[in-house]
């Protein structure tokens, strides 16, 4: 595969939108150069999270409206719209403590 130039962008939202729309071509050279040897994995540090445990799957009833407007803002931070939801719930847990204990 050849390489795509990078395009200039007007803004973050743009440029966002132009690494997701490329993400099956960028995930084809990575998964090939790592089958040749070329890119080589290396584990991560645990995060903070993993040391409560094992996280749980669960199951939530989202609107339509509200998972299309998660994924929108997902993408234009470049995450996927779990690991957003996930961060936005966390975030939330968080006020929500600070506001109870003052």
């Amino acid at each position: 595969m050849k390489q795509k130039p990078i395009p200039q962008f007007a803004t973050e939202a743009e440029e966002a939108q132009w690494w997701y729309e490329q993400r099956h071509e960028l995930a084809e050279k990575a998964e090939g150069s790592l089958a040749r040897g070329e890119l080589k994995l290396r584990r991560l540090a645990p995060s903070p999270a993993a040391a409560t445990g094992p996280a749980k799957n669960i199951t939530i009833r989202v609107p339509d409206q509200d998972l299309i407007r998660a994924r929108g803002l997902a993408a234009k931070r470049g995450l996927r719209y779990q690991t957003y939801l996930k961060m936005l719930l966390h975030e939330a847990l968080d006020a929500e403590e600070k506001k109870l204990a003052s």
